[in-house]
């Protein structure tokens, strides 16, 4: 029976029970005062690492055969088969501290990206012109493509609660809070661009991600931001 037929742990434990049954002779040899079968240290780790990696990868071949073949879409990166269903985005998580963006399957991740924010991140938006963006759970209310930026989704950001506490301030909330692409004709700059915070409170990603992230969110989807 070759390993490749055998469960993965069974591969391994195989592959141990080997390596300790040859030390064993080794130690005999040497207690025996016989000379030694010259066996290389690293072999079996060697040999070990390599059924691995070998594997692991023909594992992935195999999933992605069969997703391909079941109508899917394999993305290699997460090592997911994404159906239609599957692909369904139905929360939007950010985290701004970590500046991460994860879409979100029915609890599995589908996807995530590099963000970034405004100039002022930490905390929650409470005035126009203060370079926040806003914390807490909104929606993503309707998509735009004739912006100054690549592309962009509508954050419902202020809503009443927010409202409500910029007129305690005396003070207008803002508002026109968006998930976009670059600055129309800089897509060409995101290498730099998405290394620091450069918005006035929107959510930056760069133009391919922007196009994938338009593909896989429809309008009306949650949105959570969080520090």
């Amino acid at each position: 029976m070759g390993y490749k037929s055998l469960p993965f742990e069974q591969v391994t434990k195989k592959f141990e029970e080997n390596f300790v049954h040859s030390q064993s002779i080794k130690t005999n040899q040497l207690c025996n005062g016989t000379t030694p079968v010259k066996t290389s240290i690293i072999k079996y780790p060697l040999i070990l690492l390599t059924v691995v990696i070998i594997y692991n990868f023909s594992d992935s071949f195999i999933n992605q055969d069969r997703c391909l073949d079941s109508g899917g879409r394999w993305h290699s990166s997460l090592q997911i088969c994404e159906t239609e269903e599957y692909s369904k985005v139905t929360l939007v998580k950010v985290d701004k501290s970590e500046g991460k963006m994860a879409l979100f399957s029915h609890g599995k991740l589908i996807r995530q990206y590099n963000v970034v924010f405004g100039a002022n991140p930490q905390g929650h938006k409470y005035q126009e012109g203060d370079e926040k963006t806003p914390e807490g759970n909104y929606k993503l209310d309707y998509k735009k493509e004739d912006s100054s930026f690549y592309r962009s989704m509508h954050i419902n950001y202020p809503n009443s609660s927010d409202r409500a506490y910029a007129d305690k301030l005396d003070v207008s909330p803002g508002g026109f809070i968006m998930v976009h692409g670059q600055r129309n004709y800089l897509g060409w700059l995101s290498p730099v661009m998405q290394h620091f915070n450069w918005t006035d409170g929107c959510i930056a990603l760069d133009n391919e991600e922007m196009d994938d992230f338009m593909e896989l969110v429809n309008v009306g989807t949650d949105i959570q931001i969080e520090w």
